[in-house]
């Protein structure tokens, strides 16, 4: 395998173990590429909401935390066996002082996969680090973007058509409460994805989520005289803000309640002093990808990473893919009952 360029002596990998946990964190504090999926939080989210094992990996050099690995084992009946940094997350994947650190970490790891029998190992991240690796960086794109303090300036910097929809939030004076139920949001995020014929995580990932982050994971909505139309679930980490799920009913585009829900958090956040807003993954050419290139946001490809075990290609296990286009068109048509019953079934399986 070609990697990254050895730049020092190879450092000591081992499994994260409860005596390291203080300084995994303290890494991530200090790391400037650290996202919300590095945080041990994560960890704990993935074991009480989906049931996975999480194997990190930690790298040292003279006792020092000098790069980490987390890890999620994905072994499922339906869409395979793999080692996902990190599953169930946009990002989240090798963070490390140097090459030689990345290079240690991923050689661990695909002797965890190998040892685990995994079909391959994935690299989720904003860039490639490996050569030779396969690498998917045509199907996501980031959005992400400094967060303008001045909210005349923040208005002004948002495209003129998409500037107009959002005056038209503020007017409508909406109320926002930003300590919905889990619940709550969990049924307008289920009838969203029903609509876009995709599963739904089960409700204890999205509780489990809001247990492990605590006041850092926020539920957000917007209500309209009928009551909530928009939910909004974000995850506050280090100098940026992630609106991470959101949730609306039909109606709330019509009201300019879903661009509102947006506005308020941008609002809020630079009202806290926070310096970026991370708009998220979407597929590259999507309705969703251009929602956000309306706001002004501009894409950045993410690079995933693949290191083949006993596969013998990148896995594909997307809406986008023909495969599922027939069980995409399948779903929608299901009554909506039915598909919040199964759908944490199969989401759980697709990381």
């Amino acid at each position: 395998m070609h990697g990254a360029a050895m730049e020092t002596a190879a450092p000591t990998v081992t499994p994260l173990s409860p005596a390291d946990e203080a300084d995994w964190e303290g890494f991530v504090a200090l790391h400037p590429d650290a996202t919300p999926f590095h945080a041990l939080a994560w960890r704990d989210a993935v074991a009480a909401g989906l049931g996975y094992d999480t194997p990190y990996l930690l790298a040292r050099e003279g006792g020092t935390v000098v790069g980490i690995l987390p890890l999620v084992h994905l072994k499922t009946p339906l869409f395979g066996n793999a080692l996902v940094s990190t599953g169930f997350s946009v990002g989240g994947g090798i963070l490390a002082m140097n090459g030689t650190v990345a290079e240690a970490l991923a050689q661990e790891a695909i002797a965890m996969g190998e040892a685990r029998g995994v079909d391959c190992l994935e690299l989720r991240g904003d860039r490639a680090l490996f050569e030779g690796w396969p690498t998917k960086d045509a199907t996501y794109a980031g959005y992400r973007a400094p967060l303008l303090a001045d909210p005349d300036e923040r208005l002004k910097a948002i495209p003129r058509k998409k500037r107009a929809d959002v005056r038209k939030g503020i007017k409508a004076g909406f109320k926002v409460e930003t300590d919905a139920p889990v619940a709550l949001f969990h049924d307008l995020y289920a009838r969203n994805l029903h609509a876009l014929g995709t599963p739904v995580l089960p409700l204890r990932w999205y509780a489990a989520l809001k247990d492990a982050f605590g006041e850092d994971c926020e539920i957000s909505t917007v209500n309209a005289p009928d009551g909530p139309v928009v939910a909004l679930m974000t995850l506050w980490f280090k100098d940026c803000v992630y609106p991470y799920y959101v949730g609306a009913a039909a109606e709330a585009r019509k009201l300019h309640a879903f661009d509102h829900v947006y506005w308020d958090l941008m609002d809020r956040a630079a009202g806290r002093g926070i310096g970026h807003f991370d708009f998220g993954r979407s597929k590259i050419g999507t309705g969703a990808a251009d929602y956000k290139k309306h706001w002004g946001f501009e894409g950045v490809p993410l690079a995933y990473q693949y290191h083949l075990i006993r596969a013998a290609a990148m896995p594909d296990v997307n809406p986008n893919n023909p495969k599922y286009a027939r069980f995409v068109k399948v779903w929608q048509a299901m009554p909506f009952g039915l598909t919040k019953r199964l759908g944490p079934y199969l989401a759980r399986q697709l990381g």
